[in-house]
């Protein structure tokens, strides 16, 4: 958890200089007009429409990243960094050609929307920390043209009806929303309800003193929730990624991991163990399947896989503490 602050290579977007601003911008341009090169390929054949859209979107990104190489030139020099997004903390990783293979048109759709969305929010933060006049303004003019090209992506779909303002409002806050408060959420939860299996269920079954287990509960549910919210803040400011102020979303994973700990040992408050351990088992299935309902609802993980992931995952976890403790 907090080894990944200490451990990361990443660079944070602030100390990048204007020069390396530069390089990521030409590297992630570079990488776009590919990208949206293979998903005209990919939906040529059914859906002409969309893919001569992509195509003119690769094509435009091609020219970003001429203009912007003519600006290094200028600048710089010939000789680019060798810095990319990935190298940056706070960018969405692309997916491989591989992953992005036979995807639905809507997915694609949704996919455009984020990666122009994140391009148009790096290049207005770019322009804040460029001196030079000339780069400032291409770097403004940039974000003008990828916040256009986000509009287009919205409308990419199977059925190109008008779409009303409310509904665009509604889904740009549903999204801000997941993204902010229900991804930290979950992975907090999911965190917190697993990782603390295992401590609890041997503490208890190695003492069968519900008081002691209550505290070994509290204790891991506890520090698991300020390392994960402090985690969750650190490793991205959300300026870059758009997910949102870092505070709130270190929150919403600080709160949720405690939570997620702390349901399965507030039971070893009652004095009876056997009780105790029967309401804490029972708790803690509630908790499993109701992580992989949300994973489903919210963050669009097939039910099955969720709960193969979640409940029989968690459920070995279980199944080891009491190994454990009975040992």
């Amino acid at each position: 958890m907090l080894a990944r602050l200490f451990t990361s290579s990443k660079r944070s977007f602030s100390s990048l200089s204007e020069q390396e601003i530069l390089a990521v911008a030409i590297a992630a341009e570079e990488d776009d007009s590919r990208i949206y090169q293979a998903y005209a390929d990919q939906l040529r054949r059914d859906y002409q429409a969309s893919a001569k859209v992509f195509e003119d979107m690769a094509e435009v990104e091609d020219t970003h990243r001429k203009v912007l190489i003519d600006m290094h030139r200028r600048r710089f020099g010939e000789r680019i960094p060798l810095i990319r997004r990935e190298h940056v903390r706070g960018f969405y990783e692309r997916r491989p050609d591989w992953l992005r293979k036979n995807l639905p048109l809507e997915a694609i759709r949704r996919e455009a929307e984020a990666m122009e969305a994140q391009a148009y929010r790096f290049y207005v933060e770019a322009a804040k920390r460029t001196s030079d006049a000339a780069t400032r303004q291409l770097l403004g003019d940039l974000a003008l043209a990828e916040q256009g090209h986000e509009e287009i992506a919205a409308m990419l779909g199977a059925k190109h009806a008008p779409a009303e303002a409310k509904k665009a409002e509604d889904a740009t806050a549903h999204r801000q929303f997941v993204l902010t408060y229900v991804q930290p959420g979950v992975a907090g939860l999911m965190d917190g309800s697993v990782s603390t299996l295992a401590p609890i269920f041997a503490a208890a079954f190695a003492t069968q003193d519900t008081w002691q287990t209550f505290l070994v509960g509290l204790s891991a549910a506890v520090g698991a929730g300020i390392s994960m919210g402090f985690t969750e803040a650190a490793h991205d400011d959300g300026k870059i990624s758009g997910r949102g102020s870092p505070i709130k979303r270190g929150l919403a994973c600080g709160i949720m991991t405690a939570l997620g700990g702390l349901g399965h040992a507030l039971p070893y408050l009652i004095p009876h163990f056997w009780m105790a351990t029967a309401i804490a088992v029972v708790v803690v299935f509630f908790e499993l399947w109701a992580i992989a309902f949300i994973q489903n609802k919210f963050m669009e993980t097939p039910f099955l896989r969720a709960a193969f992931q979640v409940v029989l995952g968690g459920s070995l976890v279980l199944g080891a503490g009491i190994l454990i403790g009975s040992g």
